[in-house]
This record gives structure tokens, sequence and C-alpha cells, in this order.
């Protein structure tokens, strides 16, 4: 490899790892962090600079062990776990207006009333951390109207809602047959086919299997 060639390797491997560090998604910064050590191992391979070859291919590990636990754990009911809060629940309200600006930007005109009757919010957590809100209404003929499905920066490349609305029985167990997303979420399309919506018109609706 030529010495110009060498120096981009180089150059190229030090603007991903500083990008990967710039990343608020958890899964996004691991990948690019990743493919970072990788060529800066071949750089201070190449360079004949062992210590540097050392700490990186250590890094590598260290990625591929969290890659693996991260992906493993995706749809893993055992690494989530989901609480029903009081609607007018304080923390609950910390938790919208902490992420108030992120939440309008996914959800615009979006407002929460917490003591209207039907109510219902969940919160999804990993480990001591929140990760997602899932806010409902009870809409009648056994539909529940979602009012807000948001999922924190660090988590947004999984799917934390697929345990309110498939696993955990919290709207079967109520007599829902079928969930509806609000209309205005943005930039959802991926995320809620993932979890199992399917479009019907102007709706998204999820049909719910009662656990078994």
């Amino acid at each position: 490899m030529s010495s110009v060639a060498l120096e981009v390797v180089g150059w190229v491997g030090s603007a991903i790892l500083i990008t990967s560090l710039l990343q608020s998604r958890l899964l996004r910064l691991r990948q690019l962090n990743l493919v970072a050590s990788l060529l800066l191992v071949t750089y201070n391979l190449l360079i004949g600079v062992w210590p540097m070859v050392a700490m990186n291919v250590a890094i590598v590990a260290i990625n591929v062990w969290h890659l693996t636990r991260l992906l493993r754990s995706r749809h893993d009911p055992d690494s989530y776990a989901v609480v029903e809060v009081v609607p007018t629940d304080g923390y609950l309200a910390h938790v919208l207006a902490h992420h108030g600006a992120d939440i309008a930007r996914f959800n615009p005109g979006f407002s929460w009333d917490g003591s209207r009757p039907g109510a219902l919010a969940f919160l999804v957590l990993r480990d001591d951390e929140t990760v997602g809100v899932v806010l409902a209404h009870d809409a009648g003929d056994g539909v529940a109207e979602i009012a807000l499905d948001y999922v924190s920066p660090r988590f947004r490349d999984f799917t934390p809602g697929e345990f309110v609305y498939r696993r955990s029985g919290l709207f079967t167990d109520r007599g829902f047959r079928s969930v509806v997303a609000p209309r205005a979420m943005r930039k959802a399309d991926a995320y809620l086919s993932d979890v199992g919506f399917q479009r019907r018109g102007d709706d998204r609706i999820l049909d719910l299997a009662r656990p078994g």
C-alpha cells in the first residue's frame, strides 16, 4: 500500500471514530466505532505501532460484544420492562417535558390530557433507563387510540413499543382488539411496520392477539 493510501486509511478511520462519538443512537455509535477501530487496526498494523494495534483490537472486541448483546436482546421481553403509570403521574410529566422538543419533531400538535376518561400510560424501561413512552385513549368498540409512541434517541434503532402492544397483554387484558397509530406521527412507517401495524386507508392499525 502506498504511503498516500495508508494516510487516507488513518485519516478516514480517525474521522469515523470522531463521528461515532457524536451519535446519540446506541446501535449506530457501536457500528461506526467498530468500523473505525478496524480501519485503525489496519493503519497501525501497517506502520508498526503495536500498542495502538493492541488497543484497537481490544476496542473491536468490545464493540463486537456490545453489538451482539444489543442485537440479541432487541426482541427479548426479558430485556425490557413495561410499567403502567397513572396518566397524570409526575414522573411521566417530567419525561414528556424533558423530551418535549424531540417529541414535537415526530408528533406535531401532540398534547396529553391524563385526566381524560379512558387514558392509559405506559413506560418502557431497559435496566433503570426509561427508553419509551406509550400513551393511549379508549376509543370505544375495542379500539385503543395511541396518542404517543415515543422512543428515546439512544434506542431509536430498536422497537421497545412492541412489548406494550404484543407481549405485555396490557391492551388485550382490557379487551382491546386493535390499536390505531396517530396519523400525524412522522417518519414512523418502518418502526410501526416492525411492530406489526398495517396501513388501512389513512390509518395504521395493529390487530392484537392475546398472549399465549
